[in-house]
């Protein structure tokens, strides 16, 4: 009698537990897929500064549900345009639409998103969210200008959007210079790591 209770316990804790593990085998799947494209589309694009050969030199985190997080959205309305400095020297305009409050760890962080001001009136791109960060992985195991993170107003849904940092990439600079990258102003620095999306390019470590 006892040697059947434990054998149903173990099935019950079996079957609570595949959904779990299926789901998380789905996104993994996902991020990977998602990955793939992205990769494709940066080595077809005629002016991405990547070689032949080179996309095995690009580098990502694991996936890591962790970093897929609900961000509350608190828009910033009647907020006026400013100058984003570039790698380049160059300047290009934003606004805020609004700051993102979530939690990592236990522990609440805001950045601020913004939309570039010479897409407000571009049809297709103008509910486009930019969200650029910089966090402590910088320079040692991502790049040291920090990363993107593309999001959309249509996201929004009850005030909530959904950052999925595994989804975070390199700027055109991480691979070389002469591109005018935005660089992540000082709001957007998270005082934690980051351990998600893409890594430092490798063929710049190896050079």
């Amino acid at each position: 009698m006892k040697s059947t209770k434990i054998k149903l316990f173990l099935i019950l804790a079996i079957a609570l537990q595949l959904p779990i593990s299926v789901f998380a085998q789905d996104y993994t799947k996902q991020i990977k897929d998602y990955r793939a494209k992205c990769i494709k589309e940066l080595m077809e694009d005629q002016r991405a500064p990547l070689k032949p050969g080179d996309d095995r030199y690009l580098r990502y985190y694991a996936p890591d549900q962790h970093f897929c997080i609900w961000a509350n959205v608190t828009e910033t309305p009647g907020s006026k345009p400013f100058l984003i400095a570039t790698h380049s020297g160059k300047q290009k305009p934003f606004k805020e639409f609004g700051t993102l409050t979530f939690m990592i760890s236990d522990t609440e962080y805001t950045l601020h998103v913004y939309q570039s001001v010479n897409l407000l009136n571009d049809l297709v791109h103008k509910d486009d969210l930019f969200l650029p960060f910089t966090d402590e992985s910088n320079y040692t195991e991502t790049f040291g200008g920090g990363r993107f993170l593309d999001l959309s107003i249509k996201d929004i849904n009850n005030g909530r959007i959904l950052l999925d940092f595994n989804k975070c990439y390199n700027m055109l600079c991480a691979y070389t210079d002469g591109f005018s990258c935005p660089i992540p102003p000082s709001e957007n620095f998270l005082r934690t790591f980051i351990r998600a999306g893409e890594k430092m390019f490798a063929k710049n470590i190896a050079e």
